[in-house]
């Protein structure tokens, strides 16, 4: 539903009804997350996609049937068959489970609000009932960012239980299905629900206003980040120089990132390869819940800055969450190539993926996602 969010609020506003197609399981290797959407609306436009185009027609059918029927949600199944060459399954090997819904606007308003709230970048949690009984299954329950204020098409427990659970997922920031009920905790029917989360943007703090930092935030802006850069020389620290960052600090490193917000999902890289700069920086970084700490450097700056680090009394267990030199092997040069070699790098440390090519691994492609942070 998120992938789509922008075009599901535009059609809510015009109270133009819709068939939402979610992928609500996965198993194997699968092109796209449990979470993904498609959706038509009553025209035949279609927006979003859910397998990469390998069934993608048969969805689109699915979804016309579901706006001519007027029926109750309906679940659609797809994997890989190479009996004929011609039928409707997923190339790559996985399988999607996929619920199909017809949404009507006018009689969930909770959803207007709820995609508003997304586009805008709020935190955002949609619950979205994917297995329990007929009366139940593509109910719809939103928990927004104002305290954790829940609306829905659920009622009295079932809602309660529901808004809960979206409450503990949008705190994690993370997109899962969820079972309740059925065991005396005010639900008196079992039901799993699928929980859309939006979280606000993770942060990418760039330290050094040098070339490869303007090349890297135009990355990070790419990959979803709200970028900062910093550096202490004013001369450097331009705005102008560096388009693609939201903000642009002039101030000491570690004196900034001592006094700005951070998160699990926040990455740190270290550019200034200098160690007035550096080793009080690092110092501090080593010590954060953020997901990602580089340092930029040759090999022989590298071993000097982890002696430094040392001396200054680093323990061991956060010197090896460094990532020094920062980025993957890929023979990068200029600084385009780096910043693909150091958001390579993000992404694989993001996903506890090896960084190796897929050709020399085997086993499914495509991880469970279910459980990881969603942007």
């Amino acid at each position: 539903m998120l992938n789509i969010a922008d075009t599901l609020h535009r059609w809510c506003r015009e109270d133009r009804p819709f068939a939402l197609a979610t992928v609500v399981d996965v198993r194997g290797s699968a092109p796209l997350p449990v979470g993904t959407s498609v959706a038509v609306d009553e025209d035949g436009n279609a927006v979003g996609s859910i397998s990469g185009g390998c069934v993608e027609g048969a969805v689109y059918e699915l979804c016309r049937q579901a706006l001519r029927d007027r029926g109750a949600p309906q679940r659609a199944w797809f994997g890989y068959s190479d009996d004929d060459a011609f039928a409707v399954g997923l190339t790559c090997g996985g399988e999607l489970d996929v619920l199909v819904q017809r949404v009507d606007p006018a009689t969930q308003p909770h959803l207007t609000t709820a995609l508003a709230d997304i586009v805008n970048g709020r935190p955002t949690a949609v619950a979205q009932v994917v297995d329990g009984s007929d009366v139940l299954v593509g109910a719809t329950v939103s928990v927004l960012d104002d305290g954790g204020t829940a609306h829905g098409t659920l009622d009295g427990g079932t809602a309660d239980l529901v808004a809960a659970e979206a409450r503990a997922l949008l705190q994690a920031g993370r997109t899962a299905r969820v079972t309740i009920g059925g065991n005396g905790d005010g639900c008196p029917e079992p039901l799993t629900a699928l929980v859309h989360v939006h979280t606000s943007r993770p942060r990418m703090l760039i330290f050094g206003a040098v070339d490869f930092a303007a090349a890297l935030s135009r990355g990070g802006a790419f990959l979803g980040y709200r970028v900062t850069v910093c550096d202490a020389r004013p001369v450097f620290a331009a705005p102008a120089r560096f388009p693609y960052a939201e903000e642009v600090v002039v101030d000491w490193p570690h004196r900034y990132l001592e006094r700005t917000e951070v998160d699990a999902r926040t990455v740190v890289c270290v550019l200034t390869h200098d160690a007035k700069f550096d080793i009080p920086l690092l110092r501090h970084a080593l010590t954060l819940p953020v997901g990602y700490v580089g340092a930029m450097g040759s090999r022989r700056t590298h071993e000097q800055r982890m002696r430094l680090l040392s001396e200054a009394g680093v323990p061991e267990d956060q010197l090896a969450r460094l990532h020094s030199p920062i980025g993957l092997d890929l023979g990068a040069r200029t600084p385009e190539e780096t910043a693909v070699s150091i958001t390579a790098e993000i992404v694989a440390a993001g996903n506890h993926a090896s960084g190796r090519p897929l050709s020399q691994l085997t086993g499914p492609i495509h991880r469970d996602r279910t459980l990881v942070p969603v942007v």
